[in-house]
């Protein structure tokens, strides 16, 4: 196992030794660049969770970051984590997972992200296979991320606007925070909240205590003053 910390510092760590702690002050195994008329998209997503930037190399990547970022059970990011290495039958085989994410509950998983249609080519199949094999073993999760229902992402990429401390005044959350009641659909929640102001103005804080997970909701229905908001415990 290969783990990057600058560009000139690479640490080997045998998979029966390795840590989630190993990943702290990484970065990510492969470099990129914009270029024009290339097919994919990449980037990098300034992360509420870590508080800096995480790169990505597709839409779909973006869309498990995002997924990720607004899970409030999720306490690191890593892209890109690593270089795996390994003998596997009679081949010597190497793969760079997409993400590494480590939760607040101790729980480590390794994903990759890839569309559907390639999970059915025998030779994408068994290249992701392998390295799961390995992480089991080792007592991780793994993950192979296909895609979530659009109307779930729509809304995920919707709420992230308020994923950054300052967005939307603290004062203001906290407001209501105090104010929104177990149960309320949002129209009520703003209607209470606004004490007679329109009720667009006070949507915002509402948004961001969802974003952190303190308001939960059903995200596979599109927003609308019907969403149901439970107060996390």
């Amino acid at each position: 196992m290969l783990i990057r910390y600058d560009e000139s510092s690479v640490r080997e760590i045998p998979l029966r030794q390795l840590k989630s702690t190993d990943f702290t002050w990484s970065v990510p195994w492969r470099t990129f660049r914009s270029v024009k008329g290339q097919t994919h998209h990449s980037g990098r997503y300034a992360s509420a969770t870590t508080g800096g930037l995480v790169v990505y190399e597709s839409r779909l990547e973006l869309a498990r970051l995002l997924l990720a970022d607004m899970d409030p059970a999720v306490s690191a990011i890593y892209a890109q984590p690593c270089l795996v290495t390994a003998r596997v039958g009679d081949r010597a085989r190497r793969h760079v997972p997409d993400f590494l994410l480590v939760m607040k509950s101790g729980v480590v998983r390794m994903v990759n992200v890839k569309p559907a249609d390639r999970l059915a080519d025998p030779v994408i199949a068994d290249a992701l296979a392998w390295p799961g094999e390995l992480f089991r073993q080792h007592g991780w999760e793994y993950e192979i991320w296909s895609g979530a229902d659009r109307v779930v992402l729509e809304n995920v990429r919707f709420l992230a606007a308020y994923r950054r401390p300052g967005v939307v005044p603290e004062a203001d959350v906290e407001r209501a925070w105090e104010v929104v009641q177990d149960g309320d659909a949002l129209a009520v929640a703003e209607r209470r909240l606004a004490s007679g102001r329109p009720g667009h103005e006070v949507r915002p804080p509402i948004l961001a205590l969802v974003w952190q997970g303190r308001l939960t909701t059903d995200l596979s229905r599109s927003l609308s003053g019907d969403w149901v908001l439970r107060r996390s415990a």
